[in-house]
């Protein structure tokens, strides 16, 4: 009995442990005072990559999805809406694909002209490979690669927003001369991704509300960087914004601007990132 009582007593049962659900991409509609906030966060060790796109042709994010069978695109980069190129670097799949020293309206614009090494030096949004890791971080756009890292992909856009507002160091803002390319300190429609503690990934767009005051409705950008940072991002930048901020998600696209009459603007834009599945 002693013994038949010793072996027995050594049973241990295991508890059914349900499995984690799966890491995957959420959504959120936040409907603030004066804007509405559009939030995709996806997590970095997702089955879901973010890339850019882009377009030979300006395409608004309805035109992107047609061609792209993806979960998500947001607008992305910089562009001359009069000659159709990017003013943002685009980097896919390990090639330059857009330039902007190679635009010419933008090179030889004589009131840009004391500006462009700064304008050459915006942050950007890159996508490493570190062995068999993807990695994604935002950085100036003269920054070495990661150590022991691949640049796979990369769009421009700016300014950085987190840690540190940088609009005057990357020419969006002159204060001697009084010059605000993108009218910071007043509220609009933006796009903004940044990258949290954990690693996820956040793209916001921030809508203007029908029922406030155009002048009134969006966010600044210096608004914007406090509102990125609630949301647990320790990284994070502006990309274009106003009349290109836009999404698609869950085969409905929102459009961030509205014109005077209150209807939603469905700007073309030149540059994108795309949520896919890997």
């Amino acid at each position: 009995m002693p013994l038949l009582f010793k072996l027995h007593s050594s049973i241990s049962i295991v508890p059914n442990v349900a499995p984690s659900p799966p890491k995957t991409i959420s959504y959120e509609q936040r409907t603030l005072p004066q804007s509405v906030v559009h939030i995709l966060s996806i997590p970095t060790d997702s089955r879901f990559l973010i890339t850019p796109a882009l377009s030979e042709k300006v395409a608004t994010v309805d035109e992107f999805a047609k061609k792209h069978q993806v979960k998500a695109i947001f607008n992305a980069g910089f562009f001359d809406p009069v000659n159709q190129k990017s003013t943002s670097y685009v980097v896919i799949s390990g090639s330059v694909v857009a330039d902007p020293k190679t635009n010419e309206r933008l090179v030889n614009n004589p009131n840009l002209k004391p500006y462009l090494n700064k304008i050459f030096n915006r942050t950007e949004f890159r996508r490493y490979l570190c062995g068999e890791t993807v990695t994604y971080d935002i950085t100036p756009h003269n920054e070495s690669p990661l150590a022991g890292c691949q640049l796979v992909d990369a769009v421009g856009g700016g300014p950085n927003l987190l840690p540190e507002l940088t609009s005057e160091q990357e020419a969006f803002v002159d204060k001697v001369n009084g010059r605000d390319a993108i009218g910071s300190n007043q509220p609009s429609s933006r796009t903004a991704v940044g990258i949290t503690d954990d690693g996820n990934i956040l793209l916001v767009m921030v809508a203007q509300k029908p029922n406030v005051r155009l002048a009134k409705s969006g966010m600044s950008l210096p608004e914007l960087a406090a509102f990125m940072k609630t949301l647990g991002a320790k990284k994070a930048m502006n990309l274009d914004g106003g009349s290109s901020s836009s999404l698609y998600y869950n085969g409905k696209a929102v459009y961030g601007k509205l014109n005077l009459v209150r209807k939603p603007i469905k700007r073309q834009v030149k540059s994108v990132l795309l949520v896919q599945e890997n």
